[in-house]
């Protein structure tokens, strides 16, 4: 290319290039140059969310749901840091997202100008990269690196801070063709000989179990994962982040493990010899008192990135790779090699954790005048047939929708895993909508947490997007709740909550209000949203003081589950 173009027109070939045609934004002072180029660009659909916060989170469950790179693009000062939430969360969970945030002119920076900050300075710790562009010429490149850094290893967000005079400025582009850095290169093939090791070790089990994280969906391990499991009988489970990388019907699985596990995943992994880790990162939340986690197993740790391994739980075969590479060398080992039906080598094994299924499943009681919250995710469920795409906000919400919604595939379920931010919900499940436009796509939510981000209901709504929003209203922050219920004397201090009227609320923003108050309205409801071809708020008067169950207390070990 010899033509002369501005950075706006740069930075617009550039995205062309990575393939988006999505962009989650808000626009500024110092960006209305890029904003001015995208009314000339008819391929690159920009959504206009009504915060910042929303743009990164609903490039976060675009990514998430696409298996592409999520984009965001706001304004420099409060319209950078209003995305530092949505960063974090998508830190945390390795999910692929790029946020150019726009800057002062470099000349000005460093003077405290009217809306600068050092966004590059603030979101070093939650980014996997970010960068300040001063110089045009190294513009197509860095947004080229951000893109390759994002989507590679183990994913992340990467962040880009456009000074206004950078794409005000021109040169003749240099768009590269491949990206080479010397300090970053992911090993991406698992090591041979640890990969035989861990299946010398893994036949040799008397009680295995195969423990899944999010590194099973962002490999695209899952069809991997079940073949390997099937072959050899393994009972599977998985964090919150795994969810939908092995069947939630299949008979080997046994639930999500961890603080709001199972009984049967908890104790199975608490008595097994041989855990095999993949894709996951031993968090808090999945190993409760560190001591006392897996404490007769020895441990295999298959994971791409090398800092994860050994960081919680000292592990005795740590095999660094892609999750789908190790897993296609497990199941190539075992095709070469005969080996016993392993029902019946596991048989007692397999026969005790269907004792525990029986006798400590997964249940509530029901009562024939409140909605019970986890009827509402059981009826969700029957009715999209586990088909439908679930964001979650945070809390209870969240821990019913992960319980009770069987997951049948990846990408079906995004939430704010590791940090846990409310709110993330329904600009998450626009950003689904966005990335699968025919898919029924439900945002789970509590009366809280929805009220982070309500504004953006009008954006779907403005977008003619159909998300339906399904709030399991209890009157307040009910996890806090909880806590403050077993553990604090039902002192419930800031925890109750007044809810607006939400029927009111989706009608004055465009959208369908449809309310429960009682267990034979919550079908209809459901139906009548599932029906309806636009944005929907199913407003459910769930019973106030429901607990998730079963719940492992701070500080304890997984084994020490409140049942009741």
């Amino acid at each position: 290319m010899t033509k002369k173009l501005t950075g706006a027109q740069i930075f617009m070939e550039c995205l062309k290039r990575e393939g988006v045609k999505h962009i989650f934004g808000y626009p500024g002072g110092v960006v209305l140059d890029i904003y001015d180029e995208l009314t000339r660009q008819p391929d690159l659909h920009h959504i206009l969310v009504r915060h910042e916060q929303a743009a990164a989170m609903a490039a976060d469950g675009y990514a998430r749901a696409s298996s592409k790179v999520g984009v965001a693009l706001v304004t420099s000062g409060p319209g950078a840091t209003n995305t530092v939430t949505g960063i974090a969360s998508a830190y945390m969970d390795s999910i692929p997202i790029v946020v150019f945030t726009g800057q002062v002119p470099t000349a000005l920076i460093g003077n405290d100008a009217f809306q600068e900050v050092d966004i590059v300075g603030i979101t070093r710790p939650c980014t996997k990269h970010n960068y300040l562009v001063k110089d045009i010429n190294q513009l197509a490149y860095t947004i080229h690196e951000a893109f390759h850094i994002a989507r590679s290893g183990r994913p992340g967000p990467v962040l880009v801070d456009l000074p206004k005079d950078v794409i005000q400025a021109s040169t003749v582009p240099r768009f590269p063709d491949e990206i080479k850095i010397k300090s970053y290169n992911p090993t991406y093939h698992a090591n041979p000989r640890q990969v035989k090791r861990a299946l010398d070790l893994i036949m040799t089990a008397q009680k295995p179990v195969l423990y899944t994280g999010g590194g099973i969906i962002l490999s695209n391990a899952a069809a991997e994962l079940a073949e390997f499991a099937r072959a050899l009988q393994i009972p599977v489970t998985s964090t919150l982040m795994g969810l939908g990388g092995f069947p939630g019907d299949d008979p080997l699985w046994m639930g999500m493990l961890g603080m709001h596990g199972t009984y049967c995943a908890n104790m199975a992994v608490a008595n097994s010899d041989v855990l095999i880790a993949v894709g996951a990162r031993f968090d808090d939340r999945v190993t409760g008192k560190l001591a006392e986690f897996a404490p007769h197993a020895k441990i295999i740790h298959i994971d791409i990135d090398p800092s994860s391994i050994s960081k919680n739980v000292v592990v005795d075969i740590p095999i660094v790779g892609d999750c789908r590479d190790a897993l296609i060398q497990l199941n190539e080992l075992l095709s070469d090699k005969p080996h016993k039906d392993m029902t019946t080598v596991w048989g007692q094994w397999l026969d005790t954790i269907k004792d525990w299924q029986q006798k400590h499943p997964l249940t509530y009681t029901w009562s024939d005048t409140t909605i019970k919250p986890q009827y509402v995710v059981e009826k969700l469920w029957e009715l999209t047939r586990g088909e439908a795409y679930i964001t979650t906000e945070v809390g209870q919400n969240q821990m019913w929708a992960a319980q009770f919604y069987k997951f049948k595939r990846p990408r079906q379920l995004m939430t704010s895993g590791g940090l846990g931010a409310m709110g993330y919900g329904l600009p998450a499940a626009m950003g689904v909508q966005v990335a699968k436009p025919d898919a029924i796509v439900i945002d789970i939510a509590g009366d809280g947490s929805i009220q982070m981000n309500i504004q953006e209901l009008i954006t779907v709504v403005e977008n003619q997007l159909p998300v339906k929003i399904a709030i399991l209203n209890n009157s307040f922050l009910g996890m806090v709740r909880q806590w403050q219920q077993l553990f604090y004397e039902k002192r419930y201090s800031a925890t109750p909550l007044r809810a607006p009227d939400f029927v009111k609320l989706a009608e004055a923003y465009g959208a369908l209000g449809l309310l429960a108050t009682r267990p034979e309205e919550v079908e209809p409801v459901i139906q009548e949203a599932l029906n309806t071809p636009r944005p929907v708020i199913m407003d459910f008067r769930v019973e106030p003081e429901e607990c998730v169950m079963p719940m492992v207390p701070a500080g304890k070990a997984t084994t020490e589950m409140l049942l009741a």
